[in-house]
């Protein structure tokens, strides 16, 4: 991934960003949550067979932190 502003412009940014996001209320914040939730779920439901069973991926991600 290539950045184009440098990384006190991309700090600024980021604070920025995320200073918007505290001013929503807390509905509008559930239902931003909700949408993201289904739109993801959306996806994965197109991508079948290409997951991993939640058992296997815990065991790799355990082996890894060994």
């Amino acid at each position: 991934m290539s950045f184009k502003l440098d990384p006190k412009s991309r700090a600024r940014l980021a604070g920025k960003l995320l200073e918007s996001l505290e001013q929503l209320s807390e509905a509008e914040n559930e239902r931003i949550w909700a949408e993201e939730a289904a739109r993801r779920d959306a996806y994965w439901d197109t991508k079948a067979g290409v997951g991993r069973a939640a058992g296997d991926a815990l065991r790799a991600a355990r082996a890894k932190l060994k």
